[in-house]
């Protein structure tokens, strides 16, 4: 069986971690199957709009701690382990923000460590409400949280209740992470998947290059001053309003018709 499910419908593509039995962990198997899928994914124009989900009771726990062995020939485990994180799971999370349509995650159950870092590359994050998300790295390991952990949740809920999170060994609730603005949504456990494919639907009409224009204005929002945001933002429109959406846009708002954007 494939550690990755694939399912293209109406220019939805559902990606499905598919190793229930350990809970969906971050094998390099199935990193390796996802960063396939997601290449395919860019090569292929009629995918407008992407769900990830994880199959069974959990989203994604981690890493596959039983899997962890000290290797043979010399290297150490921490040697091994920063080799593949450069060569497999940092990819990974490059090219799912990288990706050229909107990547909205389905949280089925808990994320735990790295299974965080990956729901949390996603553009749009809606859980089950007996979904949680947990930070076990430092209390329980010793180690740092990964797979951009430490970029993602200060960035979403603040330094404080990102250090919390980091260190009390809590879980939170996917009500909480609502509330705290770490995701979008919390639904129903039985509507999960419904509405996580409502909402990729509604992405897939967006002009084709919206997902990527909206991650990188956030983004430098981050590292600019109020002036330089302000700059950027009339720069950007500069090339936008000659592209032909907005005049689809515009054409749209003055029938009084929703627009009618064409593919990537």
């Amino acid at each position: 069986m494939p550690a990755v499910l694939y399912e293209l419908e109406d220019g939805v593509a559902t990606l499905t971690l598919n190793l229930p039995a350990k809970l969906n962990p971050v094998a390099l198997d199935l990193q390796q199957e996802l960063r396939d899928i997601l290449a395919r994914i860019r090569d292929d124009h009629a995918v407008r709009a992407v769900v990830l989900t994880g199959a069974g009771k959990a989203f994604c726990v981690g890493a596959d701690l039983s899997a962890m062995k000290p290797p043979e020939g010399g290297q150490s485990l921490g040697d091994q382990t920063a080799t593949w994180m450069q060569s497999l799971s940092n990819p990974l999370i490059e090219e799912l923000r990288a990706l050229p349509v909107p990547v909205v995650c389905a949280v089925n159950g808990p994320a735990a460590g790295a299974g965080v870092g990956l729901a949390l590359a996603c553009d749009i994050v809606i859980a089950a409400r007996s979904a949680y998300f947990y930070l076990p790295f430092l209390p329980k390991l010793g180690i740092v949280p990964d797979l951009g952990c430490t970029w993602f949740i200060p960035r979403r809920v603040g330094p404080a209740r990102a250090l919390g999170m980091a260190l009390l060994d809590e879980r939170l609730d996917a009500e909480t992470a609502v509330q705290w603005g770490l995701i979008w949504a919390s639904v129903d456990d039985a509507l999960l998947l419904l509405e996580a494919l409502k909402i990729a639907q509604r992405l897939a009409r967006l002009p084709a290059h919206a997902v990527l224009e909206a991650r990188r204005a956030i983004e430098a929002s981050e590292r600019h001053t109020l002036p330089e945001q302000l700059h950027y933002e009339s720069e950007r429109q500069r090339d936008l309003l000659e592209r032909p959406s907005f005049g689809e846009g515009v054409a749209a708002f003055l029938q009084k018709r929703a627009p009618v954007f064409p593919p990537r």
